[in-house]
């Protein structure tokens, strides 16, 4: 077939909106099959992974985030923050960011964390007298921005497709993700002095009331993130406990979800998107090798080469780059795709492999909120029933305050790389 047939049918096929992995999978056969390759090289790609035992991790936190999307969990999370933080000016807002990034790390997916605590959290922002060009942007923004957490699914998904630690990376991305919730809260307290919003008091009753209404979903930072850090166990055995505890935490302690009709619906759309995330990994491992049989990194490397002599330029441009692609693909899709073709480059130009991790999710984050395509935008406008003109204005603040910690991530490797030589992770 010649390749310029080959390249239109491929547009025509993403323009009816196929699926992409099957794109993907196409662009791979053809490569190796017009270079005499035997094509059995991309479905080698899909044992290779099956065997990979960090991926079990994802379907395991995929469940357990959807268990506690789908519960009651998020209101006994938000009552208990507001009880903690709500004395603070813009004390709600900063309950909004942490809620949000809690649940965003447990799901992996920015869009379940926007519908399942938007109705929550914009009602009682405005109740409280939060403007609501504020009170809409910082719970779109805050969708995102626990993808620097673990247990995050696209931190292990970064991690199997470099080939770098999974358990190094839950430790790179702690200091970022809180420098990035500190800059946003920072402007959450200004907000909340400006428009003079009431605070909540704090009392100690409220918060032992609020603490024993989530006292089962408390331990579970600590089982995650403690037993992570700690050495304990690995991401793949965290994932283990974690999706065994929740599931007994909201079936048979709060008895939030159904055992028979709630959980398998859950598990059924849990699954959907840890299938999708299959789909295209194998399709995409399959190109990734085509690519690098063609020594495409390499050839990139040496355009980039011509134009760019320093490591600052290059994560200037790498940065506008990724935050494109965070706008125009959803953030797994564009981990499995980019990330081999960057990572060479960025090995050249001495960037460790975890700290460009950590500034390839940041990024994807901002394209996240990035208008005109941000997916993050329709879902917050399909949510709050507002145009989407009215919520990208309302995000453009916070895509300059991540901007902002973006840039210190990026410049500054030390916030990524010192808690890792700290610990000593494996």
């Amino acid at each position: 077939m010649n390749v310029w047939v080959f390249v239109f049918a491929i547009v025509l096929i993403a323009l009816l909106g196929a699926p992409l992995f099957t794109i993907i999978g196409a662009v791979a056969l053809y490569g190796f099959s017009s270079n005499d390759i035997d094509l059995s090289a991309v479905i080698i790609e899909l044992y290779r992974i099956a065997d990979s035992q960090p991926l079990i991790a994802i379907p395991l936190f995929t469940f357990a985030g959807y268990m506690l999307a789908e519960s009651n969990s998020p209101t006994r999370l938000v009552g208990l923050a507001q009880s903690l933080f709500g004395w603070m000016p813009g004390g709600l807002a900063i309950v909004a960011l942490i809620t949000c990034a809690f649940f965003t790390a447990f799901t992996g997916a920015s869009g379940v964390t926007i519908v399942a605590l938007g109705g929550l959290l914009l009602p009682i922002l405005l109740e409280k007298q939060y403007p609501e060009k504020f009170s809409m942007g910082v719970v779109t923004a805050s969708g995102s921005i626990g993808l620097l957490f673990p247990p995050s699914l696209p931190i292990i998904l970064y991690g199997l497709v470099a080939a770098v630690s999974i358990d190094q990376l839950f430790v790179a991305g702690f200091v970022p993700g809180l420098i990035l919730i500190g800059i946003l809260s920072l402007y959450s307290v200004r907000v909340g002095v400006k428009a003079h919003v009431p605070r909540t008091p704090f009392g100690g009753k409220n918060v032992l009331a609020a603490m024993r209404a989530a006292a089962w979903e408390l331990p579970l930072p600590v089982i995650v993130i403690g037993g992570i850090y700690g050495g304990a166990f690995t991401a793949t055995e965290a994932a283990a406990i974690t999706a065994f505890y929740v599931f007994i935490v909201e079936v048979f302690v709060y008895r939030d979800l159904n055992l028979r009709s709630d959980v398998p619906r859950v598990m059924k759309e849990s699954m959907m998107l840890v299938g999708a995330i299959m789909a295209i990994l194998g399709t995409a491992f399959g190109l990734t090798n085509y690519l690098i049989d063609q020594e495409v990194p390499q050839k990139l490397f040496e355009v980039v080469r011509e134009h760019i002599d320093s490591k600052i330029t290059f994560l200037l441009i790498l940065n506008g780059f990724l935050i494109i692609v965070g706008m125009m693909m959803d953030i797994f899709s564009a981990i499995i795709v980019v990330v081999p073709l960057i990572l060479p480059i960025a090995r050249a130009y001495q960037v460790d492999p975890l700290h460009l991790g950590i500034i390839f999710l940041t990024n994807l984050e901002i394209g996240y909120l990035t208008p005109p395509v941000g997916l993050n935008l329709f879902l917050s406008s399909l949510r709050f029933k507002k145009p989407v003109l009215d919520i990208a204005k309302s995000v453009l603040i916070f895509i300059l305050l991540e901007l902002i910690a973006l840039a210190i991530i990026t410049y500054v490797p030390g916030f990524s790389l010192w808690l890792v030589d700290v610990l000593g992770t494996q």
